[in-house]
C-alpha cells in the first residue's frame, strides 16, 4: 500500500516530467499493462478534478492505467456521488491520498463569480446547482476591499472542496483521524503545466 507521503512524491515527480517534456506514460498504457489490470485495480491516489478539457489528469501527472482514481466534475465540486466514490477508493481500494485539483482560468468558478458580482441569473437548473455549490467559497471574498480575482476565487473553491471532504463523511473523517487518509488541495496552471500543492 502506498502511503500519502509517497503518493505525493509520485505526483510531484510525474508533474515534473510532464512540465519538462520527459513524459514516460507509454510504459504503462500498453497491452501488457491492460492485462495486469484485468482482475483489479490498486490506484495510489484519488484526484477530484475539474472536467475542463485542458486538465487531463493522468497526463499532467504522467501516470498510466490503474495508477490514479480520477473523479471529474465541473468546478471540482463536492457532491454525494463524489464523496461516495472517494469513500469507495479509500475503504475498498486502500487509497491513502486524495487531491482536490483546481486550475487556472476555471470557467465554473468564473460563472459563480459573475453570478455573485454581476447578479447574473443562470437559466439552467443543472448549471445553477454547480454555481450554487461554488458560491459559499466565494461569498467571503466579495466583501474584500481589493478586487476579487479569478485566481483568488479558484483557490477559495479548492479549499472549500477540501474542507467539505474532510468534514462531509463519517467514514472519511474516521480514516483521517486514524492517519489512514490525507486530503490536500492543488492548483494546475494551464499556462505552465505546473501543479502547485496548496500545503507546499
Amino acid at each position: 500500500m502506498v502511503t500519502a507521503s509517497d503518493a505525493l512524491k509520485r505526483l510531484h515527480k510525474g508533474n515534473w516530467r510532464f512540465v519538462n517534456g520527459k513524459n514516460d506514460i507509454a510504459r504503462s498504457i500498453g497491452e501488457a499493462r491492460r492485462a495486469e489490470l484485468v482482475d483489479g485495480q490498486k490506484p495510489f491516489a484519488v484526484i477530484l478534478a475539474c472536467s475542463d478539457s485542458r486538465v487531463p489528469v493522468e497526463l499532467i501527472f504522467d501516470q498510466g492505467l490503474g495508477e490514479l482514481f480520477v473523479i471529474r466534475v465541473a468546478g471540482n465540486i463536492v457532491a454525494p456521488s463524489q464523496i461516495g466514490s472517494i469513500e469507495y477508493a479509500a475503504a475498498r481500494l486502500g487509497v491513502r491520498l486524495v487531491v482536490v485539483l483546481g486550475h487556472s482560468n476555471c470557467g465554473a468558478v468564473e460563472a459563480a463569480l459573475q453570478a455573485l458580482t454581476d447578479k447574473q441569473e443562470i437559466a439552467s437548473p443543472h448549471l445553477r446547482s454547480i454555481v450554487d455549490t461554488i458560491r459559499p467559497a466565494l461569498e467571503p471574498l466579495i466583501g474584500e476591499p481589493e478586487n476579487v480575482t479569478l485566481r483568488k476565487a479558484v483557490r477559495a473553491n479548492i479549499l472549500q472542496s477540501v474542507e467539505q471532504l474532510q468534514h462531509g463523511s463519517q467514514l472519511l473523517e474516521q480514516l483521517i483521524a486514524s492517519g489512514d487518509l490525507t486530503i490536500v488541495g492543488a492548483k494546475y496552471s494551464i499556462e505552465s503545466g505546473e501543479v502547485k500543492f496548496l500545503d507546499d
